[in-house]
């Protein structure tokens, strides 16, 4: 020991944490006891919940097979080519330490966020997980997609969940192969992990025993105080809805009042979430006699409400206030994502009664054709869907908890682990993200209305095939005549451009508009003129044929479509009149029910 190591100064500080250190170890303890106690209260779900029915696996196996049968030489190929690599990749990496250079060997993979801290390209032991991790995923990813027995449906499922088993994987998703949080750990004297494990606790006691990564800061956000605060009035309830009119900021208004209906699958203040990015604000901007809808967030009590009772208690009552406050007979309606699959039906409905009331209908990102359902639809076939038939029978509802978890899974790396790396591993806080707090943010759906959805429109394609009933009578596509505007996103992996476009092109009407923007679901849609970040495509072609053939004719405009829409909206709105305010309020925007927590 040198005289610099015995000095009073360094066995302080080897004291303090030693000290820090043992105080941590007791919070381990004492966290692991809240860890046990969380795990004993998990709530009993149907295992056909927690993943696809063992055929999905035999199925991939029994193909595997029946390559080898087949065609052996192109099996051995894969798996020569796959040894032949790794060999390779391992003697590189043994004749560079062999130099004596602690410095990994050249890497040729591609770039993967992932990896993005600089140990995962220059530490010889990180890069070497690395590289062989990506060997080993292009390896299977090969293997799945090469494997040509399999019936279209099966391939995808089979080539989804292989590929969120290869992504489980990933050395990032472990401690003691993730450079950046062991680094941290040591930096922090086991701080960090505490922290970790303290989140990891938050987490799984706040989802009765199950875990669900917080994804923003629940603090930071408060509905109507710093987001969804764009000024307005409930004007209308009742047991489904609350209707929101929002006060003008214009002198004059188009005559024709605007009506939204978001999806009840969320909460509308997606719309709302910062003025900056506030669609509502900025429809308000342009001079429209704005209306949105904000859904209940049903409780077990709602076990029995059917699609007919969102389209007789929603819609259609929500539709005939507008008119009574306007006095306008005839408005235009919004729908996003489920509620415009639901304003279709409810558009095909009043075709058929002869009924005028609504004058234009704009889709935002909605399938209405599910005969192609793209990457959702590998939780569409009959074992998740059974499953969610048993569940909601016992509880009444679809839990907002099984909605949230199916969709991170879309977007695994980016919504699930990703998020579970920077809390649990490295002891972040979540952060202060408006969108993810919204994302998070979720509503439950009842029972009878969420099997009708998949049941009749997801797996049956009632819509498309005029066999959906609506108050018991068949609707098709081809029952909708009025004009119609279309906002599909480009890299949407709920409702996929192609099947929202596949589903307009069917409709009966004359006058049809398709924008497809760039981005996915949300960001897609709530995209600002002012931010200038993602444009949108328009054709001036019919839409009509292979929706490819579409894009590839189309013009690309940079910039949101927002304005395009405006236009094409306030040429379908009528003349200015003088500006309309909301009147008898029930409640200042944005409402009671957007803030209320169901009973469960």
């Amino acid at each position: 020991m040198t005289t610099e190591d015995s000095t009073p100064g360094s066995k302080v500080a080897d004291a303090d944490r030693a000290e820090r250190l043992n105080a941590n170890l007791a919070k381990v303890e004492e966290l692991s006891k809240r860890l046990t106690a969380a795990l004993t209260h998990r709530r009993q779900v149907d295992p056909a919940l927690h993943g696809p029915a063992p055929d999905v696996y035999m199925k991939a196996a029994a193909a595997y097979f029946a390559e080898m049968m087949a065609n052996p030489a192109k099996v051995v190929e894969h798996q020569v080519n796959y040894w032949g690599k790794t060999l390779k990749h391992y003697v590189e990496a043994q004749q560079t330490l062999a130099k004596g250079e602690f410095k990994a060997p050249p890497d040729p993979n591609p770039k993967d966020r992932r990896f993005s801290n600089p140990l995962w390209e220059t530490h010889p032991f990180f890069n070497y997980l690395k590289q062989q991790y990506q060997l080993n995923a292009e390896a299977i990813s090969t293997a799945v997609g090469d494997m040509e027995t399999l019936e279209p449906t099966d391939r995808k499922r089979v080539e989804y969940f292989t590929k969120q088993i290869v992504d489980m994987f990933s050395p990032t998703n472990f401690l003691g192969t993730n450079p950046e949080a062991l680094e941290r750990a040591v930096e922090t004297d086991g701080e960090s992990l505490v922290q970790g494990l303290e989140n990891l606790v938050r987490d799984i006691e706040a989802n009765q025993g199950d875990l669900l990564v917080t994804l923003a800061d629940k603090e930071a956000f408060h509905v109507g105080q710093n987001i969804a605060t764009t000024p307005g009035e409930v004007v209308y309830r009742n047991r489904m809805l609350e209707l929101i009119q929002y006060a003008p900021t214009t002198e004059k208004v188009h005559k024709t009042p605007l009506l939204i209906f978001p999806p009840w699958i969320n909460k509308f203040y997606v719309m709302d979430l910062k003025p900056a990015n506030s669609l509502i604000k900025w429809i308000v901007d342009q001079g429209f006699t704005l209306f949105v809808v904000s859904w209940v967030n049903p409780d077990a009590s709602y076990a029995g409400t059917a699609m007919d009772d969102y389209i007789r208690d929603g819609y259609l009552r929500a539709m005939a206030e507008v008119r009574r406050i306007t006095g306008e007979k005839q408005i235009n309606a919004v729908g996003y994502c489920i509620a415009g699959t639901t304003l279709g039906l409810t558009l095909a409905h009043l075709q058929k009664a002869g009924d005028e009331t609504v004058k234009t209908a704009t889709f935002f990102t909605t399938l209405t054709d599910f005969s192609d359902p793209g990457e959702v639809g590998v939780f569409l076939n009959d074992d998740f869907v059974d499953g969610i038939e048993r569940q909601t029978e016992r509880d009444g509802i679809l839990s907002k908890f099984f909605m949230s978890r199916t969709f991170s899974y879309l977007r695994s790396n980016d919504l699930i682990y990703t998020p579970a790396i920077k809390s649990y591993m490295l002891g972040e806080a979540p952060p202060a993200f408006d969108l993810l707090y919204w994302n998070g943010d979720g509503t439950n759906l009842p029972a009878k209305m969420a099997v009708e959805y998949l049941r009749g429109l997801c797996q049956q394609d009632g819509f498309a095939k005029g066999e959906f009933q609506v108050f018991g009578k068949p609707v098709s596509l081809s029952d909708i005549k009025l004009p119609v505007c279309a906002i599909a996103c480009e890299t949407d992996h709920i409702a996929h451009w192609k099947g929202s476009f596949n589903g307009i092109k069917q409709m009966g009407s004359k006058d049809k508009t398709f924008l497809l923007s760039e981005s996915g679901h949300i960001a897609g849609i709530i995209n600002p003129p002012s931010k200038d970040k993602y444009g949108h495509y328009t054709n001036d072609a019919p839409v009509a044929g292979d929706p490819e053939a579409w894009l590839k004719s189309a013009t690309f405009h940079k910039g949101s479509w927002w304005p395009r829409w405006a236009e094409w909206l306030a040429g379908n709105s009528g003349p200015m009149v003088k500006a309309r305010k909301p009147a008898d309020s029930l409640a200042p925007a944005p409402g009671t029910y957007v803030v209320a927590v169901p009973d469960l």
